[in-house]
């Protein structure tokens, strides 16, 4: 435990990812009781984010406005505002309010990092929400063929096998104050996210890595529960942790919790139209590798297949308790 943490603090836990599923999590998360500070990939350069990327030089929304709401404390009403998207409007439709409103407060504060702190504030969300870094990072994706791919959105679109991706700017700085939580953290939380654009971006922000290497926080890798198209095709739970230590060069968790509950098999027949399957569970591999498993019933099927936030949070939460309780 952090030796200039009070006995009647909460414990500190900082999320690292982006994209839909980062934010499903946390809105289980945040009725723990922990301190919560959300890491969130500036790396989307597609749709409404892309749009205000380009025009108004500031970071990708996106990303930073889902987790905006799904930590506030807001009606749902004001959610929905939050997340709602234009359809008709000359330059209005496709983007969101609340990418709007984010642009808006940027450009009032005068910063992108101040913008989404006074916007915090406004929503009452429970928590810190930080970009990975200050500034828009450029993703690039060298396939197994040697092509280049540029640009986050259009890495999946590719369709091809990616052997490694890559940051520009390759030295971008990361806050202090994402540095400072990753230092003072009881547990750090990987995923879960699309693997290669919207978990690995924040892990190549090379002060960040190795701050998390540094720390002696648990560390836990949340693994998706289906493959996606173009980044992870037939991609096992073994085959996302391998990626990752690819890219960083060293071994980062402590424990990986997956899905092994049953998906029915209308969703499989479903998702496989797109291209998606379930990620196999490699039980064997994953333990060999040094990894400790936790596996659980952890999916929710309404239009989409989800992580059960409720479930998933549960078992963060035991395991961030019986960590601290072994620091003791």
């Amino acid at each position: 435990m952090n030796q200039r943490k009070k006995k009647n603090q909460k414990p500190g836990i900082v999320v690292i990812g982006g994209g839909t599923g980062l934010s499903v999590m946390l809105r289980g998360l945040k009725e723990k009781p922990l301190d919560i500070t959300a890491i969130v990939t500036v790396a989307d350069d597609g749709g409404s984010s892309g749009i205000l990327r380009n025009e108004l030089h500031m970071p990708p929304p996106g990303d930073i406005r889902n987790v905006l709401t799904a930590l506030a404390d807001v009606e749902p009403l004001l959610a929905d505002m939050l997340n709602y998207r234009f359809n008709h409007g000359n330059g209005l439709a496709g983007h969101s309010l609340g990418n709007l409103m984010l642009a808006a407060m940027t450009d009032i504060s005068g910063d992108f990092v101040t913008g989404i702190r006074e916007l915090s504030r406004v929503l009452a969300v429970r928590g810190r929400v930080l970009p990975a870094a200050g500034q828009s990072i450029v993703l690039k994706a060298e396939m197994i063929d040697g092509t280049i791919i540029t640009g986050e959105s259009m890495i999946p679109k590719a369709r091809n096998q990616i052997k490694r991706v890559m940051i520009e700017p390759e030295n971008v700085e990361p806050l202090d104050e994402a540095l400072e939580a990753l230092q003072e953290a009881d547990a750090i939380l990987v995923g879960p996210g699309s693997l290669y654009t919207s978990i690995i971006p924040n892990l190549l922000v090379p002060k960040l890595a190795q701050a998390i290497m540094e720390s002696n926080a648990v560390k836990i890798f949340v693994c998706n529960v289906m493959t996606q198209p173009g980044e992870t095709d037939n991609y096992s739970v073994s085959d996302h942790l391998e990626a990752i230590h690819a890219h960083v060069g060293h071994h980062l968790f402590d424990y990986v919790i997956v899905n092994d509950g049953e998906i029915p098999p209308q969703v499989q027949s479903k998702y496989a139209e797109e291209g998606a399957q379930a990620v196999h569970l490699d039980l064997e591999e994953v333990k060999k590798r040094g990894y400790q498993v936790i596996a659980d019933k952890l999916v929710l099927f309404r239009t989409y297949l989800r992580h059960d936030a409720a479930r998933l949070s549960h078992h963060i939460y035991q395991l961030v308790e019986s960590w601290m309780l072994r620091k003791r």
